[in-house]
């Protein structure tokens, strides 16, 4: 009986948040149709000692069981929100690529399909990464792995800087935070 509460309650938690996130990013392009909204960039190397399993072995080894699944909690929002930006990021870059298909220049043109492609799947993976994150808010000793959230954003992050040198010379094009 406890076993189906749980599946229950885990199945319309998903449901939930699959429709939030659904509803939550076809209102930022309707909102953000203008391309108004801007690269926010990301402190590469803190996202990654956040999804570091090492560091939550540490943690998990030096720390009392109740203090630690509240400093796995806080690490994990700290996940979502890194998340959330990498993929407004990725929003915003899917736009700017779809703009600059229409080049008439073969190398930009090919340089955009390559970042409307790492953005999408970017998105894609992110998506998945916080849903997983979720489920690990409710269960802080379970694993997670946001490492291909990272990499998908390093290769994003590339594709940014050759369109924009691309597209313009003078301009540099960041992703990640010095």
């Amino acid at each position: 009986m406890n076993l189906a509460i749980i599946l229950v309650s885990a199945a319309i938690l998903a449901l939930g948040i699959i429709l939030r996130l659904a509803v939550t990013q076809s209102l930022q392009v309707r909102r953000s149709s203008k391309l108004a909204v801007s690269v926010r960039p990301i402190d590469i190397e803190a996202f990654r000692n956040l999804i570091n399993p090492a560091e939550d072995e540490y943690l998990r080894r030096r720390l009392p069981p109740s203090p630690f699944r509240a400093v796995r909690r806080e690490r994990l929002r700290a996940m979502a929100a890194y998340v959330h930006v990498a993929a407004n990021n990725a929003s915003v870059l899917v736009r700017a690529g779809e703009a600059a298909l229409a080049s008439g220049d073969l190398h930009v043109a090919d340089a955009a399909q390559q970042l409307v492609s790492d953005a999408l799947l970017l998105r894609r993976n992110a998506t998945i990464a916080l849903a997983r994150i979720y489920m690990a808010l409710a269960w802080p000793y379970s694993d997670f792995a946001a490492v291909r959230v990272v990499d998908r954003y390093e290769r994003l992050s590339g594709a940014a800087m050759r369109l924009g040198r691309l597209q313009n010379p003078r301009v540099a094009v960041r992703l990640s935070a010095l």
